[in-house]
């Protein structure tokens, strides 16, 4: 728990200081392991050389006394009684440096040995090689290794001293590094506490690297656009929705004020026709609200994905409509939601009849396109893509109905969109085709 209270950049840095430690404490191990393998096998190199060579004159029967050696190393020449023949300069006559059991298994392993010099009086440790000559004879070199041991002391020391100091340096670089990569960060947060409920196209900070940051900065900056037109559009569909209900209440008040006004003059009929035929146009555009409400709510995916024979809703939905003809229906399956699809024909259809001179016309083809075409006014190729917009009326008699308030178009695009298709409108010379186009079900 102490743990993930602190801080990322804390966090970060102490755990690339731990594994840092870590990697710094096995390298210097491995350092000194190497170092003091390649040295020894250096000295026992060099030794075994000298001691081939002292083996050679022995066998030749040339050997000086004392025996030269021309790096320091010690050589013990011992005959088959185990007695001194020959040595170095300074090597003792008396004691051999290894007894008889000792340089048999030397002998045996034929690998070098530590041996410590001390009982010998000489200082520190010695390795030794112990070679086999001729008449029995038995050569035994060893070579002082208190050099190497003192430079592998130092060697430590050295890494004891500078692997903290370099493993503090580096924490200390971490910490800044950590602290510069995370700065972007805790500007976006700054950022993102200035905007608040009522601020206006505010947008993240988006630091000039092209990193993750970068890219986090510019994805919050996209959300943010989408919450802000999302919100425009809620802000637009609240104020559309409360000018459309004004009109009719209105009118539902001013017919009953007058009629209690008037109560002996007034035509109760006629007022309760005029105030039924408001309430209705307000019951038509809460539902059209409501179905608005509900896409939105969905986030563009249909209510349910389902098999829909789309040919039955087409037919069911045109025998509603006396001036309704259908040319073409073909068997169309689609997945998504039936009463959806219904209500797209529906409002297609209603605005169709609403407009057209004679007649209208509906087809379904095979490949999922569905039209509705009428032979009405039409409306200007401007104002075709306009005319799906919510609340969207134009001043034209196409759209100035009775009890229009311009959503009927809003949910068949909202709709169709939501099943995959696109919905458009062309001039069908005289009048309006509206085409949908549908992704069939295989």
């Amino acid at each position: 728990m102490w743990w993930r209270r602190q801080g990322l950049r804390f966090r970060l840095t102490v755990a690339a200081a731990a594994v840092l430690a870590l990697a710094l404490a096995l390298s210097a191990s491995v350092l000194l392991s190497v170092l003091d393998r390649a040295l020894m096998d250096t000295v026992d190199e060099s030794t075994r050389r000298q001691a081939d060579a002292v083996r050679v004159a022995a066998d030749a029967g040339t050997l000086t006394s004392p025996i030269t050696t021309h790096d320091g190393t010690i050589v013990q020449v011992i005959d088959a009684q185990g007695r001194i023949t020959h040595v170095t300069y300074g090597a003792d006559r008396l004691v051999p440096l290894l007894d008889a059991q000792a340089r048999a298994s030397a002998l045996r392993e034929g690998e070098a040995r530590l041996l410590d010099g001390r009982p010998y009086a000489i200082p520190g440790f010695l390795r030794v090689i112990v070679l086999s000559a001729d008449h029995g004879q038995t050569v035994v070199a060893a070579r002082p290794i208190t050099e190497i041991q003192t430079s592998l002391a130092t060697a430590g020391r050295v890494l004891l001293v500078g692997t903290p100091a370099l493993l503090v340096l580096l924490a200390v670089a971490s910490w800044l590094m950590i602290g510069r990569t995370l700065h972007p960060i805790a500007a976006l947060r700054k950022g993102a506490a200035d905007i608040t409920h009522t601020a206006r196209s505010r947008r993240l900070p988006v630091p000039q690297s092209r990193d993750e940051v970068h890219s986090l900065a510019t994805t919050l900056n996209g959300m943010l656009a989408r919450l802000e037109e999302a919100e425009q559009r809620q802000r637009a569909l609240v104020s559309d929705a409360a000018h459309e209900l004004r009109s009719p209440l209105a009118s539902i008040r001013l017919q009953l004020e007058v009629a209690l006004g008037h109560p002996d003059g007034q035509d109760w009929q006629e007022t309760a026709e005029g105030v039924l035929e408001d309430a209705m146009r307000l019951s038509r555009l809460a539902e059209d609200l409501l179905a608005l409400a509900r896409l939105d709510e969905r986030g563009g995916v249909p209510a349910r994905r389902e098999p829909v024979d789309l040919d039955e809703v087409v037919r069911q939905t045109v025998d509603r409509y006396a001036e309704a003809r259908l040319t073409v229906c073909d068997p169309v399956v689609v997945r998504g939601d039936a009463l959806d699809l219904s209500r797209v024909l529906t409002n297609l259809m209603d605005n169709a009849v609403r407009h057209t001179a004679s007649k209208v016309e509906v087809a379904l083809t095979a490949d999922g396109v569905l039209t509705v075409t009428d032979d009405g006014p039409g409306i200007p190729e401007q104002d075709r893509e306009r005319v799906f917009n919510r609340f969207t009326r134009l001043d034209s008699g196409r759209s100035r109905d009775e009890g229009g308030a311009g959503l009927g178009l809003a949910i068949v695009r909202e709709t169709v969109r939501a099943h995959g298709g696109t919905v458009a409108l062309e001039d069908a010379a005289p009048g309006l085709r509206a085409v949908v186009r549908l992704p069939v079900s295989r």
